[in-house]
Parts: structure tokens; C-alpha cells; sequence
């Protein structure tokens, strides 16, 4: 059952990486596997045994997730965009009352905490702006390998950091379109010296982000959980009264209680 579980969402984080506005970091968070993820990679070798029982089957869904299922995913989100992005909205909501718990787990509650999830949620809503007003035909792709290189160092921080969307760092780059294209046809080409900056950059955050987990626990579930919040407003689709609106809603509960039992399955 665990190991089902990892592998559903190894799929949903590497689906969820090409999307706009979704931050891989985020879903990690979210389901719940954000911490052990860091420790298991950066402390790979310290028990390799359990590491690869844990980072197997959560690397090979993020790897059918990004080649399978992205387009699936991206016509969803062009087709259905209301009953898509209400069921993306469930999930993240239902696991907001775990990331509070475990937030305070340490230390307790602190007022002052919330000063950390406020100054993330205004991040992500200038990241928001940002997107909603950037095209990639306003800035020029190229091909470049070492521009490639650094596209894939600057994409590492959409997937690592919480909250920062990968999407938005590859539009500012103007390899956004390149990035699918590639994906979508397995262009080695491309693929491969953005996954060496993906990987240089993805190590080099990850220890940031578990010395930070380390010396500023509550501090900084508080500012992921601000990420979190701000999502909600990216994912937002507005609400209508009629068959589309009512099943969108609908799937929104059935994804609520879904987020709400990851927790007991993690």
C-alpha cells in the first residue's frame, strides 16, 4: 500500500512540474513527504538501503508523471480547467490542517510565525502577477547548452523550494515552450544539460533548505505554509451555478477528504 501510495505521488508531483503556476515543492509539502524527501536524498548514502525503498517508486512516478502524464494533464487543465483546478484546490486544502501540526510540532505555536506564512504569501502573489503577465513570445528561446545548463539550475529552485513556480522561473528564461516541446518528444538534446544544471542546482538547494529545516524548523513550515495559501489563489477558477460549477465542487469535497486522510497513509 506504501509503496503505491509514494508512486501516485511521484506522478502527481512530476505531472504537476510542467504546470503553470503549480510548484512541485508545494505538492511535496503537501502530501506530506517534503522533509523526508531532503534527508533521504542529501543523507542518501548514511542508510542507502532505506533511502532507495523510499526515493524508488517516488522517482519512477515522477518520471511517468512528467513523460506520460503531463499532456494528459495539460489538456485536463485546457479543457476542464474549472473541475481541474477545484481538484488540485481539495487536495492542497485538506492537507493545510497537518502542515499547522506539524508547523508547531516542535517548539509550539509562536504569533510571530505568522509573520513568515504572510511574507510568503505576498511572494507568491507578486509571482502570480509575474506569470499572468509574461508571455514567451515576448522573450527569445535558445539552444544554447550552457544557457540550457543554467535553465535546468534555475528550474531546480520551482522544484525544490516550496512555492516558487518552476514554470515562471522557465518563462522568465524564455525556454518555457522549449522545456514542453522537449518533455513531449524525449529531445536528449535538450533534456540532458538541463538535467545536469537540474541536478547541480537541485543539490545545492536541498542542503539550503535542510539547513533551514534544521536550525529554523517552525520558521520555515510557516513560510511554506504561506506558499501553500498562496496557491490557492493561482489555482482559484471563480465559482458558476451550473452543471460544470456543481460538479467542480463536488470533486473539490471528494479531493478535500482525500488530502485530509494523506496524512494517515504517509
Amino acid at each position: 500500500m506504501r509503496l503505491i501510495y509514494q508512486l501516485i505521488i511521484g506522478i502527481l508531483i512530476g505531472a504537476g512540474a510542467i504546470l503553470p503556476g503549480i510548484s512541485s515543492g508545494v505538492l511535496c509539502v503537501i502530501f506530506g513527504i517534503y522533509d523526508k524527501l531532503v534527508n533521504s536524498v542529501l543523507g542518501f548514502f548514511k542508510n542507502w538501503k532505506e533511502n532507495i525503498k523510499f526515493l524508488f517508486p517516488i522517482i519512477l512516478g515522477v518520471g511517468i508523471g512528467v513523460v506520460l502524464l503531463g499532456n494528459l494533464l495539460k489538456t485536463l487543465f485546457y479543457l476542464y480547467p474549472i473541475p481541474t483546478k477545484m481538484a488540485f484546490l481539495g487536495l492542497i486544502l485538506g492537507c493545510v490542517p497537518s502542515l499547522f501540526k506539524v508547523a508547531n510540532s516542535k517548539k509550539g505555536f509562536r504569533l510571530h510565525y505568522l509573520f513568515y506564512t504572510l511574507l510568503s504569501f505576498i511572494f507568491t502573489l507578486l509571482l502570480l502577477l509575474l506569470e499572468n503577465n509574461m508571455t514567451n513570445s515576448t522573450l527569445k528561446n535558445t539552444s544554447n547548452s550552457l544557457f540550457l545548463i543554467v535553465s535546468g539550475f534555475v528550474m531546480s529552485a520551482g522544484i525544490v523550494v516550496p512555492g516558487v513556480s518552476s514554470t515562471v522561473l522557465l518563462m522568465i528564461l524564455g525556454t518555457y515552450e522549449m522545456y514542453l516541446d522537449a518533455v513531449a518528444s524525449i529531445q536528449i538534446g535538450v533534456l540532458f544539460p538541463m538535467g545536469i544544471g537540474l541536478i547541480v542546482g537541485g543539490f545545492l538547494f536541498l542542503r539550503l533548505t535542510q539547513y533551514l529545516l534544521k536550525n529554523y524548523f517552525a520558521q520555515m513550515y510557516y513560510t511554506i505554509i504561506g506558499f501553500v495559501l498562496g496557491s490557492l489563489l493561482i489555482l482559484w477558477p471563480g465559482f458558476t451555478f451550473n452543471f460544470i460549477g456543481i460538479l467542480s465542487f463536488v470533486i473539490f469535497i471528494i479531493c478535500f477528504f482525500i488530502g485530509k486522510n494523506f496524512e494517515r497513509v504517509a
